[in-house]
């Protein structure tokens, strides 16, 4: 089994098109400390390998403003998680020297923000004059997203 980049999930190269199997099988999806990727059941563990990360932040909504403001994210499994100390936001860099960022579904396990989104995030971003640093706040939280030069 193969998870690609953009959330997809594959078994023997075809992709699965059941989203409700998707979501069983993203319930037993593990990540060990080493960053190796697993689904674990009861009976059995198997190796499954992940492009970036197994899901994708593809939508994002707002409440609050200010330190009060509340930044939640939709999986592509329709999965909420609301960023904060449980659920942080980073920003990496992919391969090609391009902004990755991610925020922490459960476990070991993150979701890649779709670029659609990460532009509403940085649309949301404050400056720190001091810095450099564009940062967002969330559950009381300040997460940075990278340089504004």
């Amino acid at each position: 089994m193969r998870i690609a980049r953009d959330g997809t999930w594959f078994y023997h190269g075809s992709p699965i098109g059941r989203k409700p199997l998707v979501k069983l099988f993203s319930s037993v999806l593990r990540r060990d400390r080493s960053g190796d990727f697993w689904l674990v059941t009861p009976v059995e563990k198997a190796r499954i390998r992940v492009d970036d990360a197994p899901f994708v932040a593809v939508e994002m909504a707002v409440s609050g403003e200010g330190a009060g403001q509340v930044l939640r994210f939709r999986t592509n499994i329709d999965e909420w998680v609301v960023a904060g100390p449980g659920h942080p936001l980073r920003v990496g860099e992919s391969a090609d020297g391009a902004p990755a960022p991610y925020v922490r579904v459960r476990g070991r396990l993150d979701a890649l923000v779709a670029r659609s989104v990460f532009y509403d995030l940085v649309e949301l971003a404050e400056l720190d004059a001091g810095t450099g640093t564009l940062y967002v706040i969330s559950s009381g939280r300040r997460f940075d997203l990278g340089s504004a030069t």
